[in-house]
């Protein structure tokens, strides 16, 4: 009869199973009063408490496997050292059988893991030096580096930050042997977000990336160039809250001197961990080659695959060629590694630009937003307030059994209010914000929704209060709002007026039951509806969102569409890299397969006749873009990066052929598609009629596979708009078609048709076009709408 399970199975990895030899002990004979031999061959030295080993001692077994140390009524508890047969070794804590709390764990080739663990696994605080030299030190979570850590490689590289499942995530800084730096955020172990690079030779590129590749606007300021503050930096890049909104994209961790502060461990059996950790015995970062970062044009980056990931540790190199006398600095803009747009400009010139739009912004959300009370450090307090009052709803409606909603459930006396006082209550907890009150409408009924579309509720709550915090992002509307953005991008949080709130209370009995016999509805999520009070009358009403823009894929282009033409285009002055465009800038018109095509305008259909019975008007479509084959743009762009047509490979009729790069359907294979960022924002699969209607899959270049919803991961085609002028160069004919990736869904759902909205009706209607303007009744707004994304977004196939 086998007494243990080994601790490490053939590939050395710890099971978690307790150790209780004794519980199986057969007594053959007993030689002396403390040594026992039983009928398996397994041997007992030491102390004894009746028949059960109690003290010190040492216990063979006969597969050679040895625990020598502390024992409690039979069980390994204490400190105490264990032996396999394959050489490896654990001096450390043990406690219900388990290994758990500090221990030191050496393997036969050389790796050695010393922290704390728990149930058999690395969990806490650790260091392990791995059999290649490489040494991390930090944070585990589930034998996973996660957290808070450092990694070393035996290259000379380093890296400081953030951690998420044994990969870089979060906000954290790389520094190379050939004295690059990056200092920035990170998305499964590549460079992805707001970030700053900086050479060996002193030049900087403040910019962003994705999935490893630069891609979106950035600043080159070359050696020997002056640099302003990193607030005139974040200006340039289009961020006017300043650094913290640049490097808002990224986990909250202080990096302070880059380094990792050690925490005192305790010894001891019962300790409790408090700290995150990560990385299993066997997964160490392997890697391949000692061999210093490459250099490569500015318009590629070098990179090396590791085998538990694919991580980007080569620099950026050959960007900062540029002669230390200069002082000139380059405005540049990357779509997926490759520069599509280049100015150059004096340093002197941003100070003076950052400044003005500085005091522009600041004028304009002074006068726009009805929020003005919460400024500075009360915009924080808000923020503080929301994830309490969070925390507390999520605690409260979790525990309550599931059951369909009823009546009652709905309505503005469906609520839980309660009193957070800045010391504390029987029910709070004591907090650094001002006393508030908080209300959660309808409970039950969002907490029904969120079990609709997959949404964990620890999940949840982690996501909106977890110690990253929340992202205030600027408006793209009148409406004066407040927007919130997870640390995980997955949920936006938006300020309401009264009468949206009471819009929503409303029309919630009717939306539900739309959401839930409609899964693949386009219709926003909403997820939870709240009111904080402070300073005993001022309200601030919130609605949770699901964010229709979260994807591992860049939005190159983002558009607000509603059918009306009136006012409905964008200040080029104004235009920027995160800029909201109109329906008078859309110069795309886009071919979808013909069931996706199908499927979606009967969807809009539907979602419409909902709206029109809500007598809900001025709602629009938000539609994002991810263009692939970026080097395609380069001739609707700005010089100098436009392309060498007698190089390229050309027809027999002379026209220039480009490799495909395009978007490629595929039939749906659960096991194989990326799930990642989760499932709540849309429903099942779709068919693609060039599939034999088939469910499908779409897979991207440098990407992966993704699931194709309805809204989400649609492959399309953008054809460009071209004058006649336009039509007679060259340069433009051939970059005609661009593949992309298509994100949108129906928002702003909460204005209805009343008095005030036929009075403004009625005193547009004189100056202007009827059918030009925004506001209609709800039929025609409804009908203009679907006929406006039929002939100029979405027409059909000749």
């Amino acid at each position: 009869m086998t007494c243990l399970m080994n601790l490490i199975d053939e590939d050395s990895e710890i099971n978690a199973e307790p150790l209780s030899p004794v519980s199986c002990i057969s007594v053959e004979n007993v030689e002396r009063p403390n040594k026992k031999v039983f009928s398996n061959g397994d041997l007992y030295v030491g102390d004894f408490k009746a028949v059960l080993p109690h003290g010190k001692g040492k216990y063979t077994w006969s597969n050679g496997m040895v625990y020598e140390g502390d024992w409690e009524a039979g069980k390994m508890i204490g400190k105490g050292l264990l032996l396999w047969p394959s050489g490896e070794r654990y001096n450390g804590d043990i406690s219900g059988g388990y290994l758990h709390g500090f221990g030191t764990l050496t393997s036969p080739d050389g790796s050695v893991y010393e922290g704390q663990w728990r149930m058999n696994i690395q969990h806490g605080f650790g260091r392990k030096k791995y059999a290649n030299s490489d040494v991390y030190e930090g944070e585990w979570k589930e034998g996973e580096h996660e957290g808070n850590g450092r990694y070393f490689w035996n290259n000379g590289n380093k890296y400081t930050g953030n951690w998420k499942r044994g990969k870089m995530h979060g906000r954290g800084v790389m520094e190379w042997v050939n004295g690059d730096k990056y200092n920035g955020c990170w998305l499964n172990g590549l460079r992805h977000g707001s970030g700053i690079y900086q050479y060996a030779d002193g030049g900087y590129y403040f910019g962003t990336w994705t999935r490893g590749l630069k891609d979106g606007k950035g600043v080159f300021y070359p050696a020997g160039s002056k640099r302003p503050s990193l607030k005139n930096f974040c200006i340039s890049l289009g961020y006017d809250n300043g650094p913290k909104s640049v490097l808002s994209q990224c986990s909250s961790l202080n990096l302070e001197g880059s380094t990792v502060k050690k925490r005192s461990v305790r010894r001891s059996v019962s300790e409790k961990i408090s700290v995150s950790g990560v990385l299993r015995s066997s997964g160490r970062i392997s890697h391949k080659s000692a061999e210093s970062s490459r250099h490569s044009d500015s318009t590629r980056e070098s990179r090396h695959h590791y085998s538990s990931g694919t991580f980007s540790f080569d620099s950026d190199g050959g960007q900062s060629e540029v002669q230390e006398s200069t002082a000139v600095v380059y405005e540049r803009e990357y779509m997926q590694g490759v520069m599509i747009k280049e100015r150059v400009r004096g340093y002197t010139e941003l100070p003076k630009k950052a400044e003005k739009k500085t005091k522009h912004h600041a004028k304009e959300t002074k006068k726009s937003s009805c929020f003005g009370i919460f400024k500075g450090k009360n915009s924080y307090h808000l923020m503080l307030n929301l994830q309490l009052g969070m925390r507390y709803t999520v605690g409260k409606i979790t525990p309550v059994p599931k059951r369909e909603v009823r009546t009652a459930d709905f309505g503005h006396r469906a609520r839980i209010t309660m009193f957070f006082p800045r010391r504390g209550s029987q029910f709070t907890p004591p907090h650094k914000s001002v006393d508030f009150y908080w209300k959660d409408y309808c409970p039950m009924v969002f907490r029904n929704l969120r079990e609709m579309f997959k949404l964990d509720a620890a999940e949840y709550m982690m996501s909106i209060c977890g110690d990253d915090g929340l992202t205030e992002i600027s408006s793209p509307g009148k409406s004066g709002s407040i927007f919130y953005l997870s640390h995980d991008d997955r949920f936006v949080i938006k300020t309401l007026k009264k009468s949206e709130l009471k819009v929503l209370l409303k029309m919630l009995p009717k939306y539900y039951n739309h959401v839930k016999e409609h899964e693949n509805t386009l219709i926003t999520k909403f997820f939870g509806l709240h009111q904080i009070t402070v300073h005993g009358k001022r309200k601030v009403r919130f609605v949770v969102m699901g964010n229709m823009f979260c994807t591992e894929l860049r939005i190159h282009r983002r558009y607000d569409l509603k059918g009306s033409t009136h006012g409905r285009c964008t200040d080029k002055d104004k235009i920027h890299e995160n800029t909201t465009l109109k329906d008078l800038d859309l110069s795309y018109e886009f071919q979808m397969d013909k069931s996706l095509q199908k499927f979606f305008f009967h969807q809009i259909a539907l979602d419409c006749n909902f709206l029109k019975s809500q007598h809900i008007i001025d709602y629009s479509l938000l539609l994002g873009l991810h263009f692939r084959a970026p080097e395609q743009l380069n001739g609707l762009l700005e010089p100098p990066m436009m392309p060498n047509i007698e190089s390229s490979p050309a027809g027999q009729d002379g026209e220039v052929l480009f490799p495909s790069k395009g978007l490629l359907l595929v039939a749906h294979e659960p096991s194989s598609v990326s799930t990642d960022p989760g499932p709540h924002i849309r429903g099942r699969p779709l068919r693609a009629f060039s599939l034999g209607d088939k469910e499908v899959d779409v897979l991207v270049p440098g990407t992966g596979r993704l699931q194709v919803q309805l809204g989400v991961n649609m492959p399309a085609q953008a054809n460009q708009k071209l004058s006649r002028d336009e039509a007679d160069s060259v340069e433009v004919e051939l970059f005609e078609v661009y593949d992309v990736v298509i994100y949108m869904g129906i928002i702003d759902i909460l204005q209805e048709y009343n008095a005030k909205k036929k009075a403004e009706h009625a005193c547009k209607s004189v100056k202007f076009d009827p059918l030009s303007i925004s506001v209609v009744e709800p039929e025609l707004y409804a009908q203009r709408f679907i006929n406006f994304l039929k002939q100029k977004v979405f027409p059909e196939q000749p």
